[in-house]
């Protein structure tokens, strides 16, 4: 009885051996489906922290054209000093540094990424519609760079005299949205 059981043992142990685990290459192939499937993910999966800190910029220069217009109501003119706005922004920050020209009509902001970081420029824009001789009224429009390396161009604008023009950004995606 005691060699019957001995052989029955050895059996079961032999046969536990096989279904023990793994073969290398069952392992390799689940390793190199790993592999490409983070190789598809990670640029996706680094590429919204840019995505959060351009957000910033966009905020920033929405609540800038606000002021702006806030600005031009009270006061009659736009302003050149963010500061000034009283929207509580600073000119310049980790990731972008904010700056307006004025003009006779119109004021254009900007937020220009800071050297070698990878993201997209903005340009806000605030313009006069004039509706008759003696009434105007604020439009604002926000705008961005094709790419982090590509540059605004030139903004340019359709006939601001004219009730319903719309501006345009040359070298940058089209009209991103009204603010």
């Amino acid at each position: 009885m005691k060699t019957e059981f001995k052989a029955k043992f050895l059996q079961h142990v032999a046969k536990r051996k096989k279904e023990g685990g793994f073969t290398l290459i069952e392992l390799l192939v689940v390793i190199i489906i790993i592999g490409i499937l983070s190789a598809i993910a990670l640029p996706s999966f680094l590429n919204q922290a840019n995505k959060a800190k351009e957000s910033e910029a966009k905020q920033y220069l929405s609540a800038i054209n606000k002021g702006q217009q806030a600005a031009y109501t009270e006061f009659g003119q736009f302003n050149t000093d963010i500061n000034a706005l009283g929207v509580g922004i600073k000119t310049e920050t980790e990731n972008y540094k904010y700056e307006c020209a004025v003009g006779k009509a119109a004021v254009s902001c900007t937020a220009k990424a800071e050297d070698g970081a990878p993201l997209r420029d903005y340009l806000g824009h605030v313009y006069l519609v004039y509706v008759n001789d003696a009434e105007s009224t604020s439009r604002s429009i926000l705008c961005q760079a094709k790419g982090p390396d590509k540059d605004l161009g030139i903004f340019q604008l359709g006939s601001i005299n004219a009730k319903n023009s719309d501006p345009t950004c040359e070298k940058a995606n089209p009209k991103m949205e009204d603010v």
